[in-house]
């Protein structure tokens, strides 16, 4: 994944610095931007494998740029942004941002989630099976197993089930899930999506207590599929 070519967008010239210096001491190739005008150039010409991006410019707003990117684009979008607020965190993610990082960061944790977009985008496929840890889905069949033990699962958990596992390590909105496994009306009913998160949870930790934590929650934001720890 070295050599990766990442662009960052931020208005603040000192954070860009550190940000570009420590990428390439890892071996990725770093474009940098001040400000949203040259953004689509900027992708056309550079062709970034990671867009990291801030979510206030003085020319635009991230958010609205976010949104550009994803009509014409997967490139995996990771927000930096001094702004934490989960209102703020929620309206980026749900634009079509990967991930979203608050200020002070370490370089550390920005690389490591940089490593899981880069990893979901080389994995990205139309495979028929999904397999993340214990979990081995087969999509055509809608069939599961966990540590090889097979696990029954309704429509509707099987269809949360594979949405989650479609993008490892990408945290997904309440709203997203709701909208894509249930449809737009039902976005707003989160009681409904934590039942059966819920649900999920007791019948994975039931064939393997390990496959159970990897479903992770971000209170007020939303659920992402995580890899096991080993």
């Amino acid at each position: 994944m070295n050599g990766a070519r990442i662009l960052a967008v931020d208005d603040d010239r000192g954070i860009l610095l550190a940000v570009r210096r420590a990428l390439e001491e890892h071996g990725y190739t770093v474009q940098a931007l001040d400000r949203g005008e040259d953004l689509r150039r900027t992708l056309h010409d550079f062709r970034p494998e990671v867009v990291l991006l801030d979510r206030m410019l003085p020319d635009a707003n991230g958010v609205d740029l976010c949104r550009a990117i994803r009509a014409e684009s997967d490139t995996p979008i990771i927000f930096l942004s001094a702004i934490g607020d989960d209102a703020t965190k929620v309206e980026a993610l749900d634009a079509g941002a990967d991930d979203y990082l608050t200020e002070p960061f370490s370089m550390s944790e920005l690389q490591a989630r940089m490593r899981v977009a880069l990893r979901r985008t080389a994995g990205r496929s139309n495979a028929a099976v999904l397999e993340l840890g214990p979990i081995r889905m087969d999509i055509a069949m809608r069939n599961v197993a966990v540590g090889g033990v097979s696990v029954h699962f309704t429509p509707h958990e099987f269809d949360l089930l594979r949405l989650l596992l479609q993008y490892p390590g990408r945290l997904l909105t309440a709203r997203q899930l709701l909208g894509q496994v249930w449809g737009p009306e039902y976005v707003d009913d989160t009681h409904i999506l934590r039942t059966f998160i819920h649900q999920l949870r007791t019948k994975l930790a039931a064939a393997d207590p390990a496959a159970a934590a990897m479903l992770v929650n971000d209170p007020g934001i939303g659920y992402r599929m995580v890899e096991p720890k080993s």
